[in-house]
């Protein structure tokens, strides 16, 4: 790590490598999650998905929650691995349950597409607000459009105004034409509830 950041010595990102790829190959699970994120970079070695796949996997294996959703990620997408929503979602579970926040946000939205699993609105919403409480800004935002829209919770503009508005300050680039259509149609009464809201979400769910 010394050599990939260059603290106490000069920067040498291949010298970085080689010596997490001594620490890996000996079950460290440290050195094998950033030797996935070299590998899937490209920093110290040649880019190559398949290999940083092949490492968070070994390191998710090991009860990683951050490599284990990176890995649900890559086969929700085709990354590095074939696209496989079965996959995806065995690891995205095995984070949700260490309570790992991203992969709750993963989770609802293959509840809301149906991908993986049968299209359920109702617990998409429930893992969004679990994320979102963690301070994820698109958790934030979507579980603020599911109220905005009556999907998978009751039709509730004071709700969706507070979470979307949550998600901007945590630095979430939001609709701003959403948020203000939405905010055109609550009356005042309805705004000051909803930033009363806002500022006791805020409390707890910013990062």
């Amino acid at each position: 790590t010394m050599y990939m950041n260059g603290e106490g010595v000069q920067k040498d990102t291949r010298e970085g490598v080689r010596w997490y790829r001594k620490a890996a190959e000996q079950g460290f699970l440290d050195a094998q999650f950033n030797l996935g994120i070299a590998y899937g970079s490209g920093r110290g070695v040649a880019k190559d998905d398949s290999k940083a796949a092949r490492w968070y996997r070994l390191a998710a294996e090991q009860g990683d929650a951050e490599a284990q959703a990176t890995l649900g990620a890559m086969y929700t997408m085709g990354i590095g691995v074939r696209r496989d929503n079965g996959k995806a979602l065995r690891w995205y579970r095995e984070a949700t349950d260490q309570g790992y926040a991203e992969a709750q946000a993963a989770l609802g939205a293959m509840y809301q597409r149906g991908n993986g699993v049968p299209k359920d609105s109702a617990a998409a919403a429930g893992w969004y607000r679990k994320a979102a409480a963690q301070g994820v800004a698109e958790a934030q935002w979507l579980l603020g459009r599911m109220y905005a829209d009556g999907e998978g919770v009751p039709q509730d503009d004071v709700q969706a105004y507070a979470w979307m508005a949550i998600s901007g300050m945590g630095r979430m680039e939001f609709s701003r034409s959403i948020f203000d259509a939405l905010r055109e149609r609550m009356t005042s009464s309805q705004i000051d509830a909803a930033r009363k809201l806002f500022n006791e979400y805020a409390a707890k769910a910013l990062p």
